[in-house]
């Protein structure tokens, strides 16, 4: 049993880390990047930056709310 939780542990300290909000905008942005794909098929030439900048936008929030004053 100890083997998996440490196999759990290392898995969520990987991709959470220490901010789950960046770990929730990645996982948003590419879960819209992929239903955009899917429905409409746009070319990865226009959807790369989107997305691109939708995660530098979701940083931007995440960060700010993180050195907001109390």
């Amino acid at each position: 049993m100890g083997f998996i939780r440490g196999f759990g542990q290392f898995w969520y300290d990987l991709i959470v880390g220490d901010d789950w909000k960046i770990a929730v905008a990645v996982t948003v942005t590419l879960a819209l990047g992929t239903a955009a794909l899917l429905v409409f098929g746009p070319p990865s030439a226009v959807l790369t930056p989107v997305l691109g900048v939708c995660l530098m936008a979701a940083f931007a929030i995440a960060l700010r709310i993180d050195v907001r004053d109390r």
